[in-house]
């Protein structure tokens, strides 16, 4: 059975904060980030957002392209993003995510 690897790019809003993550589960691992479990700089400056990821069937590439990712500039980062989500919509939803209790509308 392959697995899986997703690279992906959070943002705490349009032209926000950025995070630049790897994971074998991405659905999980935004929950995580959306429900605050994950502790330091995303949940800190309230970087949820999924607007870019990519996937990988090998681990050692998933992380090199997540380490070159975090090495290049700003600019290269968002015109990675607005490629293909111009309006970086949250793309979590997308995938058959769900809200966390407390961001659920009442």
């Amino acid at each position: 059975m392959e697995r899986t690897y997703y690279v992906y790019l959070l943002a705490s809003r349009k032209h926000g904060t950025l995070y630049c993550g790897v994971t074998n589960d991405i659905l999980r691992r935004v929950f995580e980030h959306k429900s605050r479990q994950v502790p330091g700089f995303t949940r800190k400056y309230g970087i949820d957002r999924l607007v870019w990821y990519e996937c990988h069937g090998d681990i050692g590439v998933a992380i090199e392209r997540e380490k070159r990712i975090k090495r290049w500039k700003r600019a290269w980062k968002i015109d990675l993003i607005e490629e293909n989500n111009p309006d970086w919509n949250d793309l979590y939803l997308n995938l058959g995510g769900t809200l966390p209790e407390t961001l659920k509308p009442a």
